[in-house]
C-alpha cells in the first residue's frame, strides 16, 4: 500500500479517546442484503474471507430473514457452514425463533435481534408495534442465552423516522433499556437515515448513561446520506462508545427505508481511526482491496472515498488475488 510509506495520514492522537476501537464489519449482511442483484453464495463467503484477512474480528455473515422478506441472504445455510472455520465471530441476524432455530442448527455463536424506535419503521419492518416486536424478541433472547450464546439488539430510527419525523431521545432511551433488561449483551443504536448530528448523538448517549446503560454495551451504526457519519462516529468515541458498526467500502442501506443511502464505509472510518492513533488491527490496504475485489462483482466502483482514493492510487496493486 503506498500511501501509509509516505507516512500518512500523520497520526496525531487527542484526548478523550479510546485506545482501541472494534469494527463489526457489516458489509457482508447489511451491505449485500440492499442489492438488487442476489450474489452467488461463493462470492459472498469469498468476501467473508477477505474481510476476515485484514484483521477484522467482527463480520456480520448472514441473516435468517424468510427468504420472502430478503431473497438476496437466502442462501444463509449454504453461506454460513462455508465461512464457519475462520477464526472470527461471526455474528448473524435472527428474526425470531424459526430463524433463531436455522441459526443455532449451524453453530451459530453470536446472534443478533432487530427492533425499532418508531411504531411506524416497526410496523413497515416487522408488521408489529414496538412492544409487540419486543414481546416477540424476549423467547428468542431467553432461548440464546440459555444456550451460551451472544446476543446483539439492533435498533433502528434512533434519530429520526421517514415517516415520524424527528425521534425523542426518552423514546429511543426506553426500548434500548427493554432491549437490555431482556437480555441483550449489546446494543447497536441505528441512525438508519442518516440524519444525526453530533449534539444529538452526545444528548442520546448521555441520556442512555443517565438511564443505567453501560457504555460498554453500546455501538453505533452510522449512515452517511447527509455526510455526517465519521463526525458522528467521533462524538460517540468521545462518549466512551469503543464499537463501531461499518461497511466495507460503504456498501448497502435498509431496503424498508428508501431514504436510507449507504453504511460508513469501513475504510473511511479506518482512516480517521489510524490519524488518530487509535488501534483497529485492520490492514488498510487488503481491505481497500477486498472492497475494489467486491465492487467489480458488483459491477460498480466502492462509495467510500478512502477506496477510491487509495485505489486510484495503486495502493491496492500488491493486494489483489
Amino acid at each position: 500500500m503506498n500511501t501509509p510509506d509516505l507516512g500518512l495520514p500523520m497520526t496525531v492522537p487527542a484526548e478523550g479517546l479510546p485506545a482501541r476501537v472494534r469494527i463489526h464489519e457489516v458489509g457482508a449482511r447489511d451491505g449485500l442484503q440492499n442489492e438488487k442483484a442476489v450474489v452467488p453464495a461463493a462470492v459472498k463467503a469469498e468476501f467473508v474471507r477477505r474481510l476476515a484477512g485484514t484483521g477484522l474480528t467482527t463480520i456480520e455473515a448472514t441473516s435468517f430473514v424468510h427468504p420472502k422478506w430478503v431473497p438476496q441472504l437466502a442462501d444463509a445455510e449454504e453461506l454460513f457452514p462455508a465461512v464457519a472455520d475462520l477464526p472470527v465471530d461471526l455474528p448473524v441476524l435472527v428474526p425470531n425463533e424459526r430463524g433463531l432455530d436455522r441459526a443455532l442448527a449451524l453453530g451459530a455463536r453470536r446472534v443478533a435481534v432487530f427492533a425499532s424506535a418508531t411504531e411506524s419503521f416497526a410496523k413497515a419492518n416487522l408488521n408489529r408495534t414496538v412492544d409487540e416486536a419486543l414481546a416477540m424478541f424476549a423467547p428468542v433472547v431467553d432461548r440464546a442465552k440459555a444456550a451460551d450464546v451472544h446476543v446483539r439488539g439492533y435498533l433502528s430510527m434512533c434519530f429520526g423516522d421517514p415517516w415520524e419525523g424527528a425521534v425523542p431521545v426518552p423514546q429511543v432511551v426506553r426500548v434500548c433499556r427493554a432491549l437490555l433488561d431482556m437480555g441483550c449483551d449489546e446494543l447497536s443504536l441505528g441512525d438508519t437515515i442518516g440524519v444525526a448530528t453530533p449534539g444529538h448523538v452526545g444528548a442520546l448517549l448521555t441520556a442512555l448513561t443517565e438511564a443505567g446503560v453501560p457504555v460498554g454495551t453500546i455501538g453505533v451504526h452510522f449512515h452517511d446520506t447527509y455526510g455526517q457519519a465519521l463526525s458522528n462516529t467521533l462524538t460517540a468515541l468521545r462518549h466512551g462508545v469503543t464499537t463501531v458498526d461499518a461497511s466495507a467500502g460503504g456498501l448497502g442501506g435498509c431496503p424498508y427505508a428508501k431514504s436510507a443511502t449507504g453504511n460508513l464505509a469501513t475504510e473511511d472510518l479506518v482512516w480517521m481511526l489510524r490519524g488518530l492513533g487509535i488501534d483497529t488491527g485492520v490492514d488498510l490496504g487488503r481491505l481497500v482491496a477486498t472492497s475494489v475485489w467486491m465492487a467489480a462483482h458488483l459491477g460498480r466502483p466502492s462509495p467510500s472515498r478512502t477506496v477510491r482514493a487509495l485505489a486510484g492510487s495503486g495502493a491496492d496493486s500488491d493486494q489483489e488475488q
